[in-house]
């Protein structure tokens, strides 16, 4: 089973180690992880770079079997907007998406108030994301939601 990394993790420094540890964790459970700076096939050379790599990262979503999604909070109170698209787009191809957060607190508690109504549902994140992906928090989320997609896929 193919999985895609989504997540901000192509944004740091380190996004090459990051993503060998998290194909690396694939590997040990007999899946093949894809993370969005993995070559694509069937971009545009002469395209502006931001097209190119929305193509080649929409490629890479639809040539996997599932998601595995890092929704911690990134660039304030919720996840990274570009893995929130990216889910809605596995969910709308039909097919699982499981996420991982590191942060344990709650939505609501984490938005800065500014007289406008915040979702209190107990959930990680916004509604829409928790609910089309079975969500995982802590400091081995993880681990965790890479083994609900594992066990899904036997």
């Amino acid at each position: 089973m193919r999985v895609y990394l989504a997540g901000p993790d192509v944004f740091f420094a380190d996004s090459a180690a990051r993503a060998a540890r998290m194909k690396a964790a694939c590997a040990q459970l007999g899946l093949i992880g894809v993370f969005p700076l993995d070559p694509a096939p069937g971009t545009v050379p002469d395209a502006p770079e931001w097209q190119r790599i929305f193509a080649a990262n929409e490629a890479h979503i639809r040539s996997c079997d599932a998601m595995l999604a890092n929704i911690t909070p990134f660039r304030g109170p919720s996840a990274d907007v570009g893995t929130a698209w990216e889910m809605g787009f596995m969910r709308a191809l039909g097919r699982p998406v499981a996420a991982w957060t590191e942060e344990t607190r709650d939505y609501a508690p984490r938005v800065t108030p500014d007289g406008l109504l915040v979702e209190e549902f107990g959930l990680a994140d916004n509604l829409m994301l928790e609910g089309g992906a079975r969500v995982f928090r802590g400091p081995r989320a993880f681990e965790a939601a890479l083994q609900s997609l594992s066990r899904s896929s036997e």
